[in-house]
Parts: C-alpha cells; structure tokens; sequence
C-alpha cells in the first residue's frame, strides 16, 4: 500500500478544517468520533486538537453537494507524536514555499508541520521535501537579480511545489583575478558597489558600455560583450568568460541561469517557465497539492 506522496498540501485553505475534540487523537478513538458526524463539503483534512496536541486526519463524505454531508471514511495522516502547530503570521498557508520554510526553519525534522498564518488561515504540509533548485548568476549587481526574480515567483505560486533555491554566485572581482591583468574591461559600471571602489581589482577599470579609448586590457565578458567589442575596436582581446551557462557546468540537480544573447528582457513568465522546467527535472516524487 502506497503511503501519501512527499510535499502533499492542501490545494486551498479551506479544504483544511480545525477542530477540539474531546477523544484521544489515535486512529481508533478519531474514527469512532468522526464517522457519521457532518463536516462543511470543502472538507478533506480535519486538523484535530487536543490541548496542545494535534492530528492531521483525510476524510471522505458520503457527498459534495449539500453544504454539509456525513464522514462516511478517514485516515490518520499525522499523528501527535509526528505533528507540530507552528503559528507563522507572515507566511501565506496557500503557497507551499512558503509552508516548506516554515516547516524547515522552525519545526525541523517533523513530519507534518500544521501552520496558522496570514489571516489566521491554516494549512499544513506533510513529509516536506523541499525540491532544491540550483541558481547561478554573476554578481554584481546586488541582490541577484536571477535569483531575486524567481525568489519573487516563489512567494505567490500556490499551484508550484515546494522549492528551496541554492544561489551559487560567481563574484566578477574573483572571476577576474584568475588571469591577473594591469588593465580590466567590464561590460558595464551597473551595480558596481560605487565609483571609488568600481571593481575591487587591483587594477585598472574600464567599462565597455562607455565605450573607452582602446587600451591594453583584458575583458571579463561573454560572447555577447565579445561581439560588441568586436564592432567598436576590431582586434582580438584576452577574455575571461563570464557567461552563466558556462559556469553552470554539468553538475547534479536542475539549475536555473540566463544568457545575454537573450535580447528581450526576462519576463516573469520565462521566470516561471523556468521554474515549472526545472521542477520537472528535480521533483524527489510527485508533490500533490490537493
């Protein structure tokens, strides 16, 4: 018999009721209290309470259609000794994100996390398996706008599973510093920490977007930064690659990264594309949310 699958959310809040009972909150006690009670129809999870214990149980009722039908079957999903009620009030129980960060920041290791959140709404998640998406990106400028971006989606996709990001970041300065030059050209001065301190190299900087008097240096670039020097200068120029898709390499797990030689700006629905992507790629089982 097939246990529930990992990261399993309710699809909706209100699928998730909340009740005292006045029994003990194993299987047996739970089930002769609940069978024939009425529950409201958009019930499927009853959070049962007792004191400061708690049990997640599934319910199936004899029908949808009235506003509220009998328990005809449950199941113990989470017992006491397994579950954890954590009140987070700035977390959004309708995202499973959210809930997964909840659950692994303060209820470690637990294996049904039942979390009362913004507007005192409350959902849980079982057995979280965040799916840990890897997300390389030059930096600066700061934050990473890559991984700012897909933080962003994150904290409002209620119809993706749970996902840790892990930003691997390759800092220009050190990038530059594995071929040492007198003279370094970057694509361009935005999100440089400040004009006194432009690159943190010890040497000289210029900027290839201002278009500077051809000098001896060494471009810290991409394909595309190589091209637009190519117009400007027409001669061959030392390069440190600096391209995303290269650093990412080959390694384990999905990663996420972008190319300049993408024209058009990164929407946030290539952003999500990505995401759902990726997921597939990395997903440990097939996260329910139902």
């Amino acid at each position: 018999m097939t246990g529930p699958p990992v990261n399993l959310v309710p699809s909706q809040y209100r699928n998730v009721s909340v009740a005292d009972v006045p029994v003990a909150l194993d299987e047996k006690s739970l089930r002769a209290h609940l069978l024939g009670r009425p529950v409201y129809r958009r019930t499927r999870y009853l959070v049962a309470r007792r004191g400061e214990a708690s049990a997640v149980v599934e319910v199936s009722k004899e029908s949808d259609v009235p506003l509220f039908s009998p328990v005809v079957a449950m199941s113990v999903l989470a017992g006491p000794d397994e579950t954890a009620f954590v009140d987070a009030p700035e977390a959004d129980t309708a995202v499973p994100t959210q809930l997964a960060r909840v659950a692994t920041q303060q209820a470690p290791g637990t294996r049904c996390v039942i979390v009362r959140g913004r507007y005192g709404h409350v959902s849980f998640i079982l057995d979280p398996v965040p799916i840990r998406i890897g997300v390389v990106e030059v930096v600066p400028p700061w934050p990473p706008k890559l991984a700012d971006q897909l933080s962003r989606v994150l904290e409002l996709a209620e119809d993706l599973p749970p996902v840790e990001l892990v930003p691997h970041l390759v800092d220009l300065n050190a990038l530059a510093a594995t071929r040492p030059a007198e003279h370094y050209l970057f694509p361009c001065r935005a999100g440089q920490p400040g004009t006194a301190e432009p690159a943190r190299v010890a040497a000289e900087v210029s900027y290839l977007d201002e278009i500077p008097e051809r000098a001896p240096w060494t471009l810290v670039g991409c394909a595309r930064s190589k091209s637009i020097h190519d117009w400007f200068y027409g001669d061959d120029v030392p390069v440190v690659d600096m391209c995303p898709r290269r650093l990412a390499g080959t390694g384990s797990g999905p990663v996420i990264t972008k190319c300049c030689l993408l024209e058009d700006r990164v929407s946030q629905a290539q952003i999500r594309e990505g995401l759902r992507l990726a997921l597939t790629a990395g997903r440990p089982a097939d996260p329910v949310p139902r």
